[in-house]
């Protein structure tokens, strides 16, 4: 695959991981992962994505160390690493952006809420290390080459 090699061997932080996630269906199944599901055929039925397809997914989650095969008797399940774990705020933020700019007003749709108080989460904030919150605007790439890349 040309284009994961690509990002493979680059210097970007954005390019190198998403080689790793893979493509959106990858992102689906963490997803799913982190909601309890461990199974081939859990992935399979929430999803609705071909057998081979799937396969492949997981394969590649597995191999770039984000899930893990952990055998349960005769068969075996996936689990997130703590790679893969470490996706979470992505997912969030993901949510979120979501939530906002690809929904209608009224529109039905899942939340992400709080187990304990089941209410929704506040507003992902990037934060500066002094705690501002950072906009865009406020923050750059250095090294690495032009850009970053």
């Amino acid at each position: 695959m040309v284009g994961r090699a690509g990002h493979a061997e680059s210097s970007c932080t954005l390019a190198r991981p998403l080689g790793e996630i893979g493509d959106g269906w990858s992102l689906l199944i963490v997803r799913d992962a982190f909601d309890g599901l461990r199974r081939f055929g859990e992935f399979q039925k929430r999803l609705g994505l071909a057998k081979n397809i799937l396969a492949s997914r997981l394969s590649a989650l597995v191999d770039n160390g984000i899930l893990e095969i952990v055998p349960v008797g005769a068969r075996h399940e996936y689990q997130l690493t703590a790679k893969g774990r470490g996706l979470f705020p992505v997912l969030v933020a993901l949510r979120q952006w979501g939530d906002e700019f690809c929904f209608h007003s009224g529109e039905p749709r899942a939340s992400l809420v709080d187990r304990e108080t089941s209410r929704p989460l506040r507003q992902f904030e990037l934060r500066a290390a002094d705690g501002r919150v950072l906009r865009p605007e406020d923050t750059t790439v250095i090294g690495a080459g032009e850009n970053g890349i």
